[in-house]
């Protein structure tokens, strides 16, 4: 698994390319919504690693 910086890395290297590629104001729209919705899939994916942990962690304190 890939740490959460280098997921980030990559998602944003792969925006800027498509910025550089865009010839229209759909395709610039187009590629801003795949980012976002990359960046919440990803938040929501490393809340809920983070979440887990704390309660692994919770529990070894019961």
């Amino acid at each position: 698994m890939a740490s959460y910086t280098a997921e980030v890395n990559a998602i944003h290297k792969k925006f800027n390319n498509a910025v550089k590629r865009a010839k229209t104001k759909k395709s610039l729209n187009q590629a801003y919504s795949a980012h976002k919705k990359a960046h919440e899939r990803l938040l929501k994916k490393h809340l809920r690693e983070e979440t887990a942990m704390i309660n692994k962690a919770k529990k070894k304190l019961d």
